[in-house]
Formats: structure tokens, sequence, C-alpha cells
């Protein structure tokens, strides 16, 4: 044969019946007995717990017979990664009582389970599939074996397509379980934080004035009697002290929750904050109703920690910034701009990330646009919440 010949020859004939055709046959001879199980389990728990279900143990049984399924469908995804080699991700497992915030959240959260109700179907359709494979596979060892593989394959396929469809966790809902879960996180982390900060600022502060106070009353008392101008001098450097104190007491009071905010809205403490700022700010707040107060806190911390950026590149050449903050369907939008040189970056370890990271937490967006030598605009989203 020349070389011609043999660049134009066709690829060598794989055989019919190599081992993946073979690990497909053993698949739909597998599906009968395995069907035949999953649906026995399957028509028994709903019959059972279902009977039940006028008594207290009908719900739980209920719950823990889903929690079987889900058992179930992991058996079936490994039988199709053995055999079909389908690879199917496992889908989150459920939290236990203690972390998912007791028993009856536990059982609401395994009752409407997704991933259990799949498995059902899923064993369910499964009989009458299994009988007709099976039938078919058995069948075609003896009379239809020149095309059995064909066959095989055509059968599987559907079978992958099942696997795929009705055993594999939603896509969605695995990522907004991700979600919640790093938003739980940041959350805990952020709360940890501030408390932290409070404690700091108590000790090394007020607290720190206070006793000072204390002592300097102390030996004022002492020194009443002996020296009585000496002693007035110290009550009047401790009354000085007694106003620091207060001073601190209320900047802390309010970088925890400002009482204008909780008093009058907003619009002003919005102005209050942008009053503080070293440039000129202009406030407009167009809200018919005032949001929830997490809502409410959140969004005045966001704009506070923003004009703060702002007066702190106020050197920088910015000369004026706005606050805008309105309603649009089931967001709250905020809006920061100023004219400064721009440059703001929001990767991690700046504070706008820290900002991104607590709005991501209550399901907010957070968007910078600050290209260099154009001043800095930054958009906040957060879900609407009404007060009760």
């Amino acid at each position: 044969m020349t070389a011609n010949d043999q660049a134009s020859a066709p690829p060598p004939v794989r055989p019919a019946f190599d081992a993946a055709t073979w690990k497909e046959i053993a698949y739909l001879l597998s599906n009968l007995p395995v069907a035949l199980i999953g649906f026995v389990y399957t028509v028994f728990m709903i019959a059972t717990a279902g009977g039940l279900s006028v008594t207290a143990i009908g719900l739980p049984l209920f719950a823990c017979g889903l929690l079987g399924s889900r058992q179930l469908g992991k058996l079936e995804r490994v039988r199709a990664r053995a055999l079909l080699g389908v690879r199917v991700d496992e889908p989150t497992p459920l939290p236990p009582p203690y972390r998912a915030g007791g028993f009856f959240p536990w059982l609401w959260a395994g009752i409407k389970d997704p991933v259990g109700w799949r498995t059902v179907l899923y064993e369910l359709v499964r009989l009458p599939w299994g009988v007709l494979t099976f039938s078919i596979a058995l069948t075609g060892l003896f009379v239809l074996w020149p095309v059995l593989p064909y066959v095989a394959r055509g059968l599987t396929n559907v079978d992958r397509a099942a696997v795929r469809g009705l055993l594999s966790p939603s896509d969605e809902l695995e990522r907004r379980i991700a979600e919640l879960e790093s938003g739980r996180g940041v959350v805990v982390d952020t709360a940890a934080a501030d408390l932290r900060r409070i404690e700091r600022d108590l000790h090394d502060g007020a607290q720190a004035r206070l006793v000072a106070l204390a002592m300097g009353l102390g030996l004022a008392k002492e020194k009443l009697l002996e020296d009585p101008e000496g002693a007035a001098a110290m009550v009047d450097e401790a009354h000085g002290e007694v106003k620091l104190a207060l001073q601190e007491l209320r900047d802390l009071a309010r970088g925890i929750h400002p009482a204008v905010l909780t008093d009058r809205g907003l619009d002003a403490a919005l102005s209050s904050v942008a009053s503080r700022c070293l440039v000129p700010v202009k406030v407009h707040v167009d809200l018919a109703e005032r949001p929830a107060e997490a809502i409410e806190g959140i969004s005045y911390f966001v704009v506070s920690e923003l004009l703060q950026n702002v007066s702190k590149h106020a050197g920088a050449g910015a000369r004026g910034a706005s606050v805008e903050v309105w309603r649009s369907g089931s967001r709250l939008l905020l809006r920061v701009a100023d004219d400064g040189r721009g440059g703001a970056d929001a990767s991690g370890g700046s504070g706008l990330a820290g900002l991104a990271e607590r709005l991501r937490a209550v399901d907010g967006v957070f968007t910078v646009h600050s290209p260099e030598g154009e001043g800095t605009v930054v958009t906040a989203e957060l879900p609407w919440r009404g007060r009760a």
C-alpha cells in the first residue's frame, strides 16, 4: 500500500460491543430492579405519610421520607456516573435542625425540599421505563444483538436526559443558596467588627475620661476643706471632662444609629451628614414613604461612608458633590457623585469593597464609575421594604 493509499484509508472501525456499550447494556438491565425498589419505597412513603398526615407524626414522617428519597437520588447519580459517564453535581444538603433555626423550620424546609420532590417524580416514572428497557435489553441479547449497541445508546440517552433533568441540582437555587450563605457570613463579620469598634471606642474614649473624672472628683473631695480654691479648680476641670465624655458618647451613639434618622428620616439625616462634608453637597431625597428601619439605616451609612470619602479626597480637586435617593418599583436607589479627579478603586481591600459586600448581604447592588479625571459616581440599590 502506498503512502497516498494509507492517507486516504478510513479510520479503524471501533468495535460495536466495546466497554462503553456493555456498561450501557448493564445499566438497562439494572433499571428494572433499581426502579422497582425506588417505586415501592416512594409509594409506601407517600401512602404512609399521607395517611398519617392527620396525626402529629405525619409531617415529620413526610420530611424523613423525602430525605430518604434524596438518598435514592444519590444512588441513581452514582449508578449513572459509573455506567453512563453522566457527571451530575450533588445538591446542597439540608441543614440539621440546630442550623435551620429549630425543629419546625427544619420540618418546613424538608417538606418543601425541591430535590426530594424531583426524586419522588423520578422514581414514580422509572418503573414503566425500567420494565421497557429491561425487556428490550434482555431480548436484544438473544435476538437483536447486531443492532443492540445502537438501541442501547438510544435508550440510555433518554436515561441521561432524565438524570440531568430530574436529579441535577437547580443552578439558580444553588447559586442563591451560596449567595445567601456568603451574605450571612458578611453580616456576621460586619456585626462583630462593629461591636469590637464600639467596645474599643468606649474603652479608650468615654470610659477612660469617666475614670479620670471619678479620680479627679475624689481628690477634689479630699481637698474641699483644706484647699477650697484647689478643689474648685479640680471641679472645674472635671466639668470640662464631663462635657468631653458626653460629646464622645453622642458621637458614638450617632455612629450606631443617629437620633435624627429615627426621628425625621433619611432626608434630614443625610442633610446633617452633608453639612459636615468639606465640600458643598446637594441632597435630594424623593420618597413618598419611609423604608424599613434596616434598609433606612444601611442607606444612611452607605451615603455617610461615601461622603467621608469625598471629604478625605477634597484636596484632590473635588469642588462639590450630590446625593440623590429615590424609589423605583421594588428597589431603593442611592446615587452619590462628586467632581473630583476620579480613579476610585472598588477592588478587594478598599472601603468601597466593604460597602459592596454589605449591600450584597441584603440583596443589594453596588456599582462604581470613576474614570480618571472625570469624577466619581457611585450607585447603590437596595430592596425596598416598607415599614410594618
